[in-house]
């Protein structure tokens, strides 16, 4: 008897549907590794028997219902464990709040086993099996996660397919002169091959850590460290990494983990003579895994996380008949969102959305204002040189409005991964403080608070009206400010992105706090706008959505359509208080702003400095 034949229907029936192509490429990527594939499907069907019952009723439920993420329903909130509760005990202890603040998906940075000092933030994981000691243990995150089920929350979590950390224990056998560990990974007698590599592959972080390459002189080796000297790539061109790397993915569906972070995915695959960015073998690679996870855990997302420009992050998604990630990340969106602040000009942020409104509705993105990294200005400069912009002044003009150093700007961001040479230099702060709150807090300023407050709360109804997931970063709800206590952190000091990495502020929701009303203005009118978010369809990732010439440079607008429902959405992406602003909708209708609930005609409404409008409309069939 097979053993195939001996494997529980459920599991059987998914496979047999998906074993032929599962088993095309495979053998695309390892030709002859038949025993490599066998030992794939073993441990596929191993964690599928290991999966908590609780698990499989999710899994089986979402199969039913495929597009069960893509509603108005869904709100994500990103977080550091450390930074917002201490623990993941803290967190279970917290979820109280983080119901009240409307999320049903949580995204929790990286919690995985990393050294200290060599964290990176946790993405150098020694242990993709254990949780940070200082956080708790896996039994934390199984009981977490489940408490999230009862609730309704989904659990999303890094997953650092790239490279592990070299206190990994493939690493350290690697060190010691294991010949299969080190196949494992790239390493090199001396620099010949390493040199070539770097003729052609770009360099990640050219001045924090320089080069693709670290020399290891206790083993007289060169081992591939694409983004730092701690972080060694691991080599999928050996079927033993993609088959245990998948095994660990699996280990963490079986913990509770909703969605799967596909961390710096277009990396994965190095090939000499090429940029190692993006070729056709990595997206076998996650082809692969989306078949994986519908055999063994269906109710499991990827999210693919491709930090580059649109044309790069779509063939991600793959394609109607053979998907890749269900879900990408908005990042071009974001960044011309904070040039839209900074430059009072829409005419970029509108192109951006023209191009993801055309995409087919299938594409699912997480949209951010902002999240645990920088802010890198990836911008379409090709599209930009028209109006005479050039990329290295328009860079530093950004820089200096968003860090404050100029144009009577009130922001307050700052610099990271400075490069003075090439001029890009990326950007760090909270939503918060780059609105101009810090600024206006500090001075006692109740006109500017007024002023940056509404630009904050603007910024989060545009965020709200995007088709796709909106996902707030923890503290953004309550207008968390920077944090300059990392600058007397000896493991943080060189890295200015820990300025948004702070500790939650837990004193701003309380009474007795100075800006408590500040806070609470914040979260009590983002949470409304949450709720009719979740209460019209027209929201719902079905909608037809298009913008729309307003008439102003400065005012972005956008509409939705469905099922007889409309919007005509009016953002100030300024300070200017515009009177009787001729709203180009159908003249003689009446709308409800459903942010204010007040019903007026389409023409002479006034917006105030960075006002926004959701005018409402429904048909009548």
């Amino acid at each position: 008897m097979s053993d195939s034949m001996k494997w529980k229907p459920e599991f059987r029936n998914r496979y047999e549907c998906r074993e032929a192509e599962l088993r095309s490429l495979y053998e695309q990527l390892y030709p002859g590794q038949k025993e490599g594939f066998a030992y794939l499907i073993q441990r596929m069907y191993q964690n599928y028997v290991e999966r908590p019952v609780p698990l499989r009723k999710i899994d089986r439920k979402r199969e039913k219902d495929p597009g069960w993420y893509k509603g108005n329903d869904i709100l994500g909130m990103m977080m550091y464990t450390d930074a917002f509760a201490g623990t993941l005990q803290g967190v279970k202890e917290k979820l109280d709040y983080v119901k009240s603040c409307g999320v049903n998906y949580l995204h929790m940075m990286p919690l995985l086993e990393s050294p200290k000092g060599r964290d990176d933030g946790g993405y150098a994981v020694a242990d993709f099996r254990k949780v940070k000691p200082e956080l708790g243990t896996i039994e934390d995150l199984k009981e977490l996660t489940f408490l999230c089920h009862e609730q309704g929350i989904s659990c999303c979590l890094d997953f650092v397919m790239n490279h592990t950390s070299e206190d990994h224990a493939w690493a350290k056998a690697a060190r010691a002169g294991d010949p299969q560990a080190r196949s494992r990974y790239f390493f090199y007698d001396n620099w010949d091959i390493p040199n070539r590599y770097e003729e052609t592959t770009p360099q990640v972080f050219p001045t924090t850590a320089p080069g693709n390459f670290t020399w290891l002189p206790d083993c007289n080796q060169v081992v591939m460290t694409t983004f730092y000297p701690y972080q060694w790539d691991l080599n999928y061109a050996n079927c033993m990494v993609f088959n245990d790397m998948v095994d660990n993915m699996l280990f963490l569906t079986n913990c509770g983990i909703d969605v799967i972070r596909l961390d710096a995915v277009p990396y994965i695959w190095k090939e000499l003579g090429t940029k190692s960015r993006n070729l056709p073998q990595v997206h076998t690679l996650v082809r692969m895994m989306r078949l994986v996870s519908e055999i063994v855990c269906p109710g499991v997302l990827l999210l693919g996380e491709v930090v580059m420009e649109p044309a790069k992050v779509l063939p991600y998604f793959g394609s109607v008949d053979k998907p890749e990630c269900h879900m990408l990340y908005n990042v071009t969106t974001m960044a011309s969102t904070w040039n839209t602040i900074a430059t009072k000009d829409v005419s970029l942020l509108r192109r951006q959305m023209d191009q993801v409104c055309a995409l087919p509705k299938e594409y699912v993105f997480l949209n951010y204002l902002r999240c645990h990294d920088d802010i890198g200005w990836g911008l379409d400069y090709d599209w930009l040189k028209q109006f005479g912009i050039e990329e290295v002044p328009h860079k530093k003009y950004l820089n200096d409005v968003l860090t404050g150093r100029g144009y009577d700007s009130d922001a307050r961001g700052e610099l990271y991964n400075d490069d003075p040479r090439l001029g890009d230099a990326r950007l760090c702060g909270t939503t918060a403080s780059l609105c101009g709150l810090e600024t206006a807090l500090y001075e006692n300023n109740p006109d500017k608070v007024k002023r940056a407050v509404a630009c904050d709360l603007m910024l989060h109804a545009y965020l709200l009206i995007q088709s796709g997931i909106p996902v707030l970063y923890s503290g953004d709800e309550v207008g968390q400010l920077n944090d300059y206590s990392y600058k007397e952190n000896p493991d943080k000091c060189a890295d200015s992105r820990y300025l948004h990495r702070g500790k939650f502020q837990w004193e701003k929701l309380k009474k007795t706090d100075k800006n408590y009303r500040v806070s609470m203005e914040i979260f009590h009118t983002l949470r409304k706008m949450e709720e009719i978010r979740e209460q019209h369809p027209v929201f719902n990732g079905k909608a037809d959505v298009w913008t729309f010439d307003t008439g102003y440079s400065h005012v972005l607008g956008i509409g939705r359509y469905l099922d007889g429902e409309e919007i005509r959405a009016y953002f100030n992406f300024s300070e200017y208080e515009l009177d009787e602003v001729w709203m180009p909708m159908d003249e003689g209708r009446k709308y409800t702003d459903l942010l204010s609930g007040m019903t007026m005609e389409a023409a002479g409404n006034h917006l105030s400095g960075y006002g926004c409008r959701w005018f409402y409309r429904k048909y009548n069939h």
